[in-house]
């Protein structure tokens, strides 16, 4: 199998890395200062799962050179979709499938009018990942993916991912539900995303309060209505469990949406609490809090001024 890595930061240079650790055939496309450290001194993964260095990784900025591929990891930011789009062709082949690991619910949609429906599965993941350096990926929890084929079937190459990752120690799921499993990440990573990025403050003081704790479980269910109005068949157990989840998780965590706040960088936010609120204009769905996310946080979409 010969998987292709297009966006290799935190989420694309974490599993890359792990799957070609374990031996899979793995070319990271990549563009600045990344791609030159991946270029002359590998790629480094720093985990508490685990750290691991590669010396030497097949990493170009080219697709050209790539040719076709049997996986495309896509996993670039949400504002960067567009671009690397035109990056898409020259990988694919006629068995390629393209699997997003996006943050929103927009990805499939966009990737099937580039490439053609066929070369597109869904997909989605929990980590939290980033490039702390060139050439250097941290990852501090989590790490799951669930991908699957639009049409809950089971495509042989996807089998076959799914045994590359098990080979790495990746915890993946080969779903039958893959449009499920997106939105439960989608209505989860709102919330989270939102109130941390608001607040400026990780999830463990954040969730203290008990004002605090029901508007997060105000918004998970502002999410789950959107997703139920929009035809997406949800579970009654989704708020509870993404409520519990949330309790459980390590009370320094935060958000990429956060962290690119405090560095100055673009945010996400039009692709999550945005496209929430829109899609619950469109469907009638009453979404207060996911509208005031979108507002407050929109002087900051495009980043700090440089």
């Amino acid at each position: 199998m010969r998987v292709a890595i297009l966006g290799s930061g935190g989420v694309g240079g974490y599993y890359g890395g792990r799957l070609a650790a374990a031996g899979t055939d793995v070319v990271f496309l990549a563009r600045g200062k990344h791609l030159n450290a991946m270029r002359e001194r590998g790629l480094r993964i720093e985990s508490p799962a685990g750290s691991v260095h590669l010396p030497a990784v097949q990493a170009t900025d080219d697709p050209a050179t790539v040719g076709a591929v049997d996986i495309v990891f896509f996993t670039v930011k949400l504002y960067d979709t567009e671009s690397a789009l035109t990056m898409l062709p020259p990988l694919i082949g006629p068995h390629t499938l393209v699997v997003p690991f996006q943050n929103g619910v927009d990805s499939v949609g966009t990737l099937a009018r580039t490439v053609g429906a066929e070369h597109v599965a869904g997909g989605t993941t929990y980590i939290v990942s980033v490039v702390a350096e060139p050439g250097v990926i941290r990852h501090g929890a989590l790490g799951r993916l669930i991908f699957g084929a639009l049409d809950g079937s089971k495509p042989p190459l996807l089998v076959e991912l799914l045994a590359a990752c098990k080979r790495a120690n990746i915890d993946a799921v080969l779903s039958e539900r893959i449009n499920v499993d997106i939105w439960s990440k989608f209505a989860r990573l709102t919330v989270f995303s939102g109130l941390t990025s608001v607040a400026r403050l990780p999830l463990g003081p954040l969730r203290e309060p008990p004002e605090v704790r029901a508007l997060m479980q105000a918004a998970l269910e502002e999410s789950v209505a959107v997703g139920r109005a929009v035809g997406v068949p949800l579970p009654d157990s989704l708020v509870p469990d993404i409520m519990e989840s949330m309790m459980a998780m390590p009370p320094g965590s935060k958000s990429s949406m956060l962290e690119d706040l405090e560095h100055g960088r673009r945010l996400e936010l039009p692709w999550l609490s945005g496209t929430m609120a829109r899609l619950g204009r469109e469907a009638g769905v009453p979404t207060p809090i996911h509208s005031f996310i979108a507002t407050v946080l929109a002087p900051h979409v495009n980043g700090a001024p440089t």
